[in-house]
C-alpha cells in the first residue's frame, strides 16, 4: 500500500517546480473564488467526471501564480488513499515540506473526502483547530450530506458548491466555437447541438464520438462506480441489482412519472426500499426530480413527481426514430435548465418545464409538431401572458387570445438562458 508520503509527493507537483493545468472556462469558477477567501470550508460537489477536481487544482494555479508560497498550499486525493486520518495526512505534509500550518496561510485541498471514514467528524476538528489560518476546500461525487448527521457536524461551517456537467455554452467553449451573431451561425449550432448531446456534458467525452467508446466511459466512470462502490460503501446498500436494475429504467424512459407502489412491485422490493434507492440517485446527483408546479407547497409534495436521470442510455442517443429523439431532447431541455417543477391537471393538460417565479414561465419541449394545447392551459389557468415552445429548428412566435407563444430552437434558447444566468 502506498505511503502518505508518497501519495503526497506524487500529487503535489507544485513543492518541485512550475505547475500549469489544462483547464477550460467554467462558469462556476468565478463564484468559488469569490468565497477562496472566507474562512468557512468549500465544498464542491457534483457527478462524477465533471471536473470537480480541475476546478480545485485551477485554484491551486492561481493561487500560487498570486504569490501563495507553493509548499503552503497540499493536495489530498482519498482516491488515493482512503484508510487514514486527517492528523497524519497533515504530520506528513509538515515534515515533509517543513512547514507549520498553525502558523497560518495554508491551503488544504481534500478530493473525494467522503470516502475518509468519519469525515465530517474530523473535518469539524481540524477547522475548529485552525480557524482563520488554514483554508480548506474539499469535493464529493455525492452530496456530502447523504448522511444527515454530515449536515449537523458542519453547521456553519462549509459553503457548499454544486458543480453540473457542461452547459451548451461551456461545451462551445470547450470546443472553440464562435458563435455571435447567433443569426450568422445557425446551422452550425445546431450540429454542435447535436455533438454536444453525445457528450452528456462530461468534459473528458468533449470530440468523442464513437458509440462504444461513450458507452464505456459512462458506464465504467461514472455509472458502475456509484451504483456498485460508492453507495454500497457509503449506505451499506447490498442489494446493488436491483439498484442498477432501476437506475437502467430511468436512462432508458426519462421523464417518467412513477407511482411508488406499481414500480415497487415490478422490482420486487417494497415501497420504502424503491423511495430510498431513489434518493440515493438523487443524493448522487444520478436523478432530478421534478415536483408538479402548484401556488401551495402542500399540494406540490403531495403530487406526483417526474423523473430524469442526469445520465441518458448512450444506446436511446443513438437511436434516429422520432420518439427517441424527442425523449433526448426533453432530456437535454430539463437538465440543462436545472428544471424543478413540470405542470400537469386533472384532464392531462402537461406543460414539461415551470420555471418559478412571481409570474411563472411556462415551457413545453416539441421535438416535431408543436402542439401548445398544454401551454394554452397552464397560461389560462395562471394568468400568464408568455409561454416557451423548445424545438429542433422550428422558431417562430404566435399570438393568441392576448397571450404569446414564442417557439425557439433549443441551442438558441439554452445560449440565452445561460447568459442571463
Amino acid at each position: 500500500m502506498p505511503r502518505i508520503r508518497d501519495v503526497l509527493v506524487d500529487l503535489n507537483p507544485w513543492w518541485k517546480g512550475d505547475f500549469t493545468v489544462d483547464y477550460k472556462d467554467r462558469r462556476i469558477y468565478g463564484e468559488i473564488r469569490k468565497f477562496l477567501a472566507q474562512p468557512q470550508i468549500l465544498a464542491l460537489t457534483g457527478l462524477r467526471r465533471v471536473g470537480k477536481t480541475t476546478l480545485m487544482l485551477k485554484l491551486i494555479e492561481d493561487r500560487i501564480r498570486e504569490g501563495t508560497d507553493p509548499k503552503r498550499v497540499a493536495y489530498f486525493s482519498f482516491d488515493e488513499l482512503r484508510d487514514v486520518e486527517l492528523r497524519e495526512i497533515l504530520d506528513e505534509y509538515s515534515t515533509l515540506v517543513g512547514t507549520d500550518v498553525g502558523q497560518g496561510g495554508h491551503l488544504l485541498f481534500l478530493d473525494e473526502v467522503q470516502k475518509l471514514d468519519g469525515w465530517e467528524h474530523q473535518l469539524k476538528a481540524l477547522y475548529d483547530r485552525h480557524r482563520g489560518r488554514l483554508r480548506i476546500v474539499i469535493s464529493g461525487s455525492e452530496s456530502l450530506f447523504i448522511r444527515r448527521k454530515s449536515r449537523e457536524t458542519l453547521a456553519g461551517r462549509l459553503f457548499e458548491f454544486r458543480v453540473d456537467p457542461l452547459s451548451f455554452r461551456e461545451y462551445l467553449g470547450f470546443r472553440g466555437v464562435r458563435y455571435e451573431p447567433l443569426g450568422l451561425h445557425e446551422r452550425e449550432l445546431e450540429r454542435w447541438f447535436e455533438e454536444f448531446l453525445l457528450t452528456q456534458g462530461f468534459p473528458e467525452l468533449v470530440g468523442v464520438r464513437d458509440k462504444a467508446v461513450l458507452k464505456k466511459y459512462v458506464h465504467e466512470s461514472v455509472i458502475d462506480r456509484v451504483v456498485f462502490r460508492d453507495l454500497p460503501m457509503l449506505l451499506n446498500v447490498r442489494d446493488v441489482s436491483t439498484l442498477r436494475s432501476l437506475l437502467d429504467v430511468l436512462m432508458e424512459e426519462p421523464g417518467q412519472m412513477i407511482r411508488l407502489a406499481d414500480l415497487a412491485g415490478e422490482l420486487a422490493v417494497s415501497r420504502q426500499t424503491l423511495s430510498n434507492y431513489l434518493t440515493y440517485f438523487e443524493e448522487s446527483f444520478l436523478l432530478r426530480k421534478l415536483y408538479n408546479f402548484s401556488t401551495g407547497r402542500r399540494k406540490v409534495e403531495r403530487k406526483l413527481k417526474k423523473y430524469y436521470p442526469t445520465v441518458l442510455s448512450v444506446d436511446l442517443l443513438f437511436r434516429d426514430d422520432d420518439l427517441a429523439r424527442s425523449k433526448v431532447l426533453e432530456w437535454a431541455v430539463v437538465n440543462q435548465l436545472g428544471a424543478e417543477f413540470f405542470w400537469r391537471d386533472p384532464y392531462k393538460n402537461e406543460v414539461d418545464v415551470v420555471v418559478p417565479d412571481r409570474t411563472p414561465t411556462p415551457i413545453e419541449v416539441k421535438y416535431g409538431r408543436i402542439d401548445v394545447a398544454g401551454l394554452r392551459a397552464f397560461m389560462r389557468r395562471f394568468g400568464v401572458a408568455k409561454g416557451y415552445v423548445i424545438t429542433r429548428r422550428i422558431e417562430e412566435t404566435r399570438k393568441d387570445d392576448g397571450r404569446t407563444i414564442v417557439a425557439v430552437p433549443a441551442y438558441k434558447h439554452l445560449l440565452a438562458d445561460d447568459a442571463r444566468a
